[in-house]
């Protein structure tokens, strides 16, 4: 029997929400996602799959995204990929001429450069931050897949207990694929200083390669110039697959900005909404 993947795509404070929300909805539905053999997380989506693979059920997490940020203790300054960071990343994108390594090498520079100027929270304050979701958890005895970006070099860095990295805490993992490039301080690890991994694909459901079935939750799975998404990525695999990106209810939820706590219950909610759309055809998937 082949082994099955989940694969968990990045989308801010408001994807963690619609991700849970979702998972929570089908498993209820009697279709668990979580059993999969090997969870692929990019930054939200590698805070979902810590938490998924950990012993905490979903009802809890689910619960927990229904909390307010003042319940939750959110006290950090609201933080959005404006106006000013997008302009940043199209340039970077026409610059780096179909070369998505140096598309990470050009954002790793400019997010170096303005973490050195205190124009991001510090790494402290992102610790601190990211703890307050995975604050305790540990790699799970499972396949679990965490990806970075290496600021100098755009490469590509896979973090688990089964890869080549397992000395790399989750703690660190999770940190350097949740640093979004001129919105939060890139993080050094062994070494290296990385941000976050969906600088290279919204999902990198490419590191699913090995399982049939795959499934993707992906909040923002865009194809972007050298930017593949998870259905181009998929297939090329030639993997049965489905990719489930937010219906029209959720993405009103989710709103503008992906990164405001406040649209996180909604955002939880209107993600448990829409699995009973996808119940039948993940349950024919994966079994």
């Amino acid at each position: 029997m082949s082994e099955r993947a989940l694969v968990l795509g990045g989308g801010g404070i408001t994807g963690i929400a619609w991700e849970t929300g979702l998972l929570a909805g089908l498993a209820e539905a009697g279709v668990d996602l979580t059993t999969a053999d090997r969870v692929v997380g990019t930054s939200a989506g590698s805070i979902v799959g810590a938490q998924i693979t950990s012993d905490i059920g979903l009802e809890e997490l689910y619960r927990r995204q229904l909390l307010s940020p003042a319940e939750l203790g959110d006290t950090a300054p609201l933080a959005s990929i404006g106006p000013s960071v997008a302009l940043r990343f199209a340039a970077a994108l026409l610059r780096a001429r179909g070369d998505v390594e140096r598309f990470g090498r050009i954002l790793g520079r400019q997010s170096l450069a303005l973490s050195a100027k205190g124009r991001t929270p510090t790494v402290a304050e992102r610790y601190q931050q990211v703890a307050q979701r995975i604050g305790g958890l540990q790699w799970p005895d499972r396949d679990l897949v965490v990806t970075a970006v290496d600021a100098a070099t755009g490469e590509l860095a896979a973090f688990g207990p089964r890869g080549p990295f397992p000395d790399v805490s989750l703690e660190d993992a999770v940190n350097a694929s949740c640093a979004v490039p001129c919105v939060y301080p890139p993080i050094p690890v062994g070494g290296r200083v990385l941000i976050d991994g969906g600088v290279r694909s919204g999902a990198n459901a490419d590191l699913a390669a090995g399982c049939d079935p795959v499934v993707v939750l992906a909040p923002l799975d865009r194809s972007v110039g050298l930017i593949r998404s998870a259905a181009q990525q998929l297939t090329e695999l030639g993997v049965r697959h489905v990719v489930i990106t937010p219906d029209a209810t959720s993405l009103r939820a989710i709103g503008k900005n992906v990164l405001d706590p406040a649209a996180r219950p909604p955002s939880a909610r209107a993600g448990r909404a829409q699995a009973a759309a996808h119940v039948d055809e993940l349950r024919a998937l994966w079994g």
